[in-house]
């Protein structure tokens, strides 16, 4: 029997995009459980949540929103480091770009492993990258913020926040409070894994505390639909919640019994399979999910780079015998 094909090369499936208009002011562009962008067109100005993976790949939503405005977009803010949500950013250079807004933390991680992050993330799940010679380099945010900053767009009063730690050290929020819409980044999921492979598991419960106490009426996740009611806002976090900590409870087990990694894995495939066996990329993510919930429950608090070599010897080990 041969071993499964490396993460997702074999993933060829365009998915369909949709530009969804969600309250007055906030748009949610998906894909089928392939990353997410939110979009606030304010009074003066346009802001993009997550400036997906390359400049080509920018050129369709900038297309998206050309339909409905004509101003400017000044601002892109980065809801965390990963090379799939911010390498897009030099596209919206001829769109008015003036501002990448990222985190003190996020700032950190692009310093720390911003360079082995795109050719882990390139060769793990390459359709996501969409003529990656286009991608120029790195993205540098132009301003970073520590904990909250407020933007306004003409009368238009926009968060950009720093709940705490959960998918990455430097998750950012993007909130809008006069319509009560979320744009939450990776931090929460609605039908697709959670990518935990450079998370804070054990923080990442309180900080959806954080975002719950928000109320928000609507929600753009990282990845799968657009959460369009309260009740739906609520499914999204307590399935994000679940996830994590099913992940690392059966982590945590698998390390006071003394279990290797591969029978970490099959122990937490017990846990985790019934549950989210069916939603998007779960195959994808669990080796590396498994992989960070040990380091973090034999005590590794921050996450190891993740490189490209490391990934396929990981992959590789996790495809032998428990």
């Amino acid at each position: 029997m041969s071993s499964p094909a490396f993460a997702s090369v074999a993933d060829l499936e365009v998915k369909k995009t949709t530009f969804l208009q969600l309250s007055e002011h906030c748009w949610a562009y998906t894909a089928e459980g392939d990353p997410n962008t939110g979009v606030i067109i304010g009074d003066d100005s346009v802001l993009i949540c997550d400036a997906l993976a390359t400049p080509v790949m920018a050129q369709g939503l900038i297309a998206e929103i050309r339909r409905v405005t004509d101003k400017p977009i000044k601002y892109v803010v980065l809801s965390h480091y990963h090379a799939v949500r911010v390498l897009g950013a030099s596209g919206y250079l001829d769109a008015g770009l003036q501002e990448i807004i990222a985190s003190q933390g996020t700032y950190e991680m692009i310093v720390e492993r911003g360079a082995q992050d795109i050719q882990s993330e390139y060769e793990r799940f390459p359709r996501l990258f969409q003529n990656f010679d286009s991608i120029p380099g790195l993205t540098w945010p132009t301003l970073v913020f520590r904990d909250e900053m407020t933007l306004w767009m003409g009368s238009l009063e926009v968060k950009i926040m720093h709940p705490g730690a959960g998918h990455t050290r430097g998750d950012t929020i993007v909130w809008v409070p006069s319509e009560q819409v979320l744009f939450s980044g990776d931090l929460v999921e609605a039908d697709a894994a959670c990518y935990t492979g450079d998370a804070q598991l054990e923080e990442w419960p309180a900080t959806l505390d954080v975002l719950a106490a928000l109320g928000a009426q609507k929600l753009v996740p990282g990845r799968g639909p657009a959460l369009l009611t309260p009740e739906r806002v609520t499914e999204g976090l307590d399935y994000t919640r679940d996830f994590v900590t099913t992940l690392l409870g059966a982590a945590r087990e698998a390390v006071a019994q003394g279990m290797n990694l591969n029978q970490a894995m099959a122990h937490a495939r017990k846990a985790m399979d019934p549950k989210f066996g069916q939603v998007f990329i779960y195959e994808h993510c669990l080796p590396f999910d498994v992989t960070r919930a040990v380091d973090e429950a034999s005590g590794i608090k921050h996450p190891r780079i993740w490189t490209a070599e490391r990934d396929r010897e990981m992959w590789h080990g996790l495809q032998a015998a428990g």
